[in-house]
Parts: structure tokens; sequence; C-alpha cells
């Protein structure tokens, strides 16, 4: 095990770190991407996430004068048989507590292995290309290089509360939030549209159980495309972004037979003017870039620009 430097120590975080951490992840990633990139409620979502215990799977790395310049833990809200684990440390202060964060998380991951009955377990994480230490710091620990993921972004004014007009056929409506069978529909269209993908499958009651977890839902940003009265596409924003002004699509989902058809577009242009008539000024969402749909062509074509690629790392672990 990699020893921290003396005077250096480790604890676990509580809520009342939040704006700390919050400090730190945006130094990390304006050192990496030029910009902050995380809200407060995504720290506090992170750290309270479906099976995430922050008393016993997250880490804090404290300097010689106490302040916390590094910070780990796990994302897997399903359960399922992969963690997404994240280690941010103060660049330039806290590279020192890099490798022993991300062993701490590497044994935890082994005995959630066991908790969760699998074995191995499959560990990924995510790099920006300008992480160079953090890269190496993966690769020596047995990570190897899976795929790309791109953070995509548009700025909102008041064009975009114009929307156009749909292809002909095409109609979107927002969702029937009081209505559960609808809302299991709704539910079923992102399993299916996502089957085909690198997407961990949930199970309704999971996925009511993760939008109840967020701290607001605006279920009037959630919208079903049709395709001549046929269900054929749903779009579900998430309100992680709202303390930046910034409207957050979480999932974009078009079943199979209606793809190509304008369903997509026309899904994503009416979540735009929603957030802008609701004064949002940009509006974000996150692509696999190894998504047979090539999902990424339509929102360039919609005007999104990335904001950066993350490189995705992935290894084993045994169970404890």
């Amino acid at each position: 095990m990699t020893e921290l430097p003396d005077g250096w120590t480790t604890r676990r975080p509580s809520l009342d770190d939040v704006p700390a951490i919050l400090t730190l992840v945006h130094a990390s990633d304006v050192a990496a991407m030029g910009e902050p990139d995380f809200t407060a409620e995504e720290v506090r979502e992170a750290l309270t996430a479906p099976n995430t215990d922050m008393n016993r799977d997250c880490w804090l790395a404290l300097d010689p004068a106490g302040q916390i310049v590094g910070w780990t833990y796990p994302h897997n809200t399903t359960g399922g048989e992969r963690d997404f684990i994240e280690v941010y440390v103060w660049p330039g202060r806290g590279e020192p507590a890099q490798r022993p964060l991300l062993e701490l998380m590497l044994a935890r991951v082994a005995e959630r292995a066991t908790g969760f009955g699998y074995d191995p377990m499959t560990v990924r994480a995510g790099a920006i290309a300008t992480e160079t230490a953090w890269i190496v710091t993966l690769t020596g620990a047995g990570f190897t290089f899976v795929k790309q993921h791109a953070r995509m972004s548009i700025a909102l004014d008041d064009s975009v509360q114009r929307v156009p007009e749909p292809p002909a056929g095409v109609a979107v409506r927002p969702v029937r939030a009081d209505d559960d069978a609808e809302l299991r529909r709704f539910h079923a269209t992102i399993e299916e549209a996502f089957a085909d993908t690198d997407h961990r499958a949930t199970d309704y009651e999971t996925w009511r159980g993760q939008v109840a977890a967020e701290s607001t839902v605006a279920y009037d940003e959630w919208f079903v495309g049709e395709v001549d009265g046929q269900w054929a596409g749903v779009l579900q924003s998430s309100d992680v972004g709202a303390e930046d002004n910034a409207g957050w699509v979480k999932f974009l989902a078009v079943l199979g037979p209606y793809r190509r058809r304008g369903v997509g577009e026309a899904l994503l242009r009416r979540a735009f003017a929603t957030y802008a008539a609701k004064g949002r000024t940009e509006a974000g969402l996150g692509v696999d870039l190894a998504n047979p749909t090539k999902a990424a062509r339509l929102y360039h074509a919609v005007g999104m620009r990335p904001m950066y690629q993350a490189e995705i790392y992935q290894r084993t672990v045994a169970a404890a």
C-alpha cells in the first residue's frame, strides 16, 4: 500500500464538507478543462447516491495544514457488477494523495464486490487527456483504455424558444408524471433504446428510486416523442445543473424503428426551449462516443459542442 507523506491524513467526508470538496473539484476541473464542471448538488448526490455510504466508501485526503486536497468515491446506483470510481486531487498540491486514494478505493471495491455478490468486479475510471499523471497512475494500477465519453453543451438564448416545426407526423408532449403506467413505459423505452450500448440496465423500481433521490424533479422537462400517434422516444431531464443555471439531458432515447425520422431532434429542441423559458443559459448532456447509434452526430447537428472528451479506463478486481 502506498503511504501518504508525513503529516498527511485521510478521513471520511460528511455533508458539512460539501463546500470544501466543491472547491477542490473546481480546481481540478479548471486545471484539466479550463472551467469548472461540477455543482454542490452533484457533490451531495455523489456522497449520498444509492449503494454509496460515505462512512464506508469515501475518503478525503488532508495535507499537513488540514486542508482537503483529495477526494475519492464510487458510483454504482444500480448495484451492478461495475463500479465507476473518481479520485480528485488539488492540482500542484494533492498529487501525493492520488495513488493512496486509488489504492484505498480499489481495496474497498473488493469488499463491495463481496457485498454485491460479484467476483470479479469491473472497475472504471475516467481521465481527461491533459491529466497525464492520473493516466499514468491508472495504467500503473492495471487499468486499460476502453473508450471515450464526451460532455457536450449549447448556449441557450431567445432563439431556442422558437421551436421549429418537427417533421411531418412527429409530435412531442410532456410526460404524464402522475400516470404510473406511462412512467413504466417511459422507463422501458430508455432500457430498450440503450439495450445495444454500454448502458447499465435498471429495473423500474430502482429507476424510480434514483429519480426520487434527486433533490428536485421538474417533470415539465420530461418529454415523449410520437410518430403518427405511436410512442417513439423519450427525453428525461435532471436538475443537477440548476445551480449553474443550466438544463441537463439525462437520457435521450429513441426506439429503433423510429430513428433518423427527426424524433431525437424534436425532443432536444423542445427541452432546450423549456430550459430557456425558465431562464437557463446553457444545456448539457453526456454522450458515449462508442454508442452504435452515433448520437454525437445529432448533438452536433442541433448546435451542441464538446466541452471535453474523457478517456474511460477499466480493470477487474477480485472479491475480498
